[in-house]
């Protein structure tokens, strides 16, 4: 909306600034004609019309927005739909509950870090690998990059440790992982 209202005061300066006619004499000559004939002048106003973005169904996570702008000389119009990805997440998980998938639904929800840290917080960890409850919980604890809040995860302070050992995987060091549990 800010970009259209800018253009629109840009287009109404440049009008302004150079629709003015400047009248002036350099010197006192009169002088006199006779013109005989017909003058016609068209002078249509020129218009710059935007694209209509039109969404016809409602259960749609796509919103359109259209614009245009124009001057005597100049005209530009454009046409934009913006999706909504988190509308979507949401109707893609009802639509997983709804057929009767309700880990398949708790899982697309929890692909939002805001889901998947409440869940958290609740002590039911988001479902991973058909794993739930107390299993699920090991699986995030044993390969926490898998997180949608991993670079979050990484600065708390409480995981410095576990931090490190991720950080030192793969060199000749040891980490030292639970490893008596199997999935």
């Amino acid at each position: 909306m800010k970009f259209v209202i800018s253009i629109s005061l840009v287009m109404f300066l440049l009008v302004s600034l150079l629709s003015h006619t400047v009248y002036g004499a350099d010197s006192n000559t009169v002088s006199s004609s006779t013109v005989t004939g017909t003058t016609t002048i068209d002078r249509t106003p020129s218009s710059a019309v935007s694209p209509n973005v039109i969404i016809n169904n409602q259960d749609v996570c796509v919103t359109g927005t259209s614009g245009a702008a124009q001057s005597a000389w100049f005209g530009i119009s454009f046409g934009k739909t913006i999706e909504d990805k988190n509308c979507e997440r949401l109707k893609l998980a009802r639509s997983l509950y709804g057929m009767g998938m309700k880990v398949a639904s708790v899982s697309l929800l929890c692909q939002d870090v805001r889901v998947f840290q409440a869940m958290e917080m609740a002590g039911t960890p988001c479902p991973v690998d058909g794993k739930i409850g107390e299993a699920a919980k090991q699986i995030w604890d044993k390969n926490p990059r898998r997180r949608p809040d991993y670079f979050e995860w990484r600065e708390r302070p409480e995981n410095k440790e576990k931090v490190k050992e991720l950080d030192n995987f793969g060199t000749n060091e040891e980490p030292d992982w639970d490893d008596n549990n199997d999935y």
